[in-house]
């Protein structure tokens, strides 16, 4: 099936369900993390795909950071025993830090599909393409 036969699919309805951008059906995903090599759907070869570390960087800054800092507040605030840090900030970071890569790496693939993004091409003044 040709890409044109597909109604286009927002990115975000898909991708943080780990479905496939083309089809929506289809796992996006082969593991945890690891991208599969084409949906068994519709066929699309998810070689296109190149989040790089941009999931990694956004649960960095709007998870971990403020998990991180509750809990250096909480242990200059209140000084809690070794015990609360262990059941309480320890299993929040690993949370905030772990939980949200997958949706988050998910949307941005199906972005990458819906907005047809690929490696930028640098043009000559003359036309010219430079590879």
């Amino acid at each position: 099936m040709d890409s044109r036969e597909w109604p286009p699919l927002e990115p975000w309805r898909v991708g943080i369900r780990g479905k496939c951008p083309r089809c929506g059906q289809g796992e996006l995903f082969d593991g945890f993390l690891k991208l599969g090599p084409r949906c068994e759907v519709c066929g699309l070869d998810y070689s296109f795909a190149d989040p790089a570390d941009g999931p990694a960087f956004f649960v960095i800054c709007f998870a971990c950071v403020p998990s991180v800092l509750f809990a250096v507040w909480m242990e200059v605030t209140f000084e809690p025993s070794v015990w609360w840090h262990l059941l309480v900030s320890l299993p929040l970071v690993l949370l905030t830090c772990i939980l949200p890569l997958r949706p988050l790496k998910g949307w941005l693939v199906a972005s990458q599909f819906y907005y047809k993004a690929e490696e930028g091409k640098l043009v000559k003044p003359d036309g010219k393409r430079t590879d």
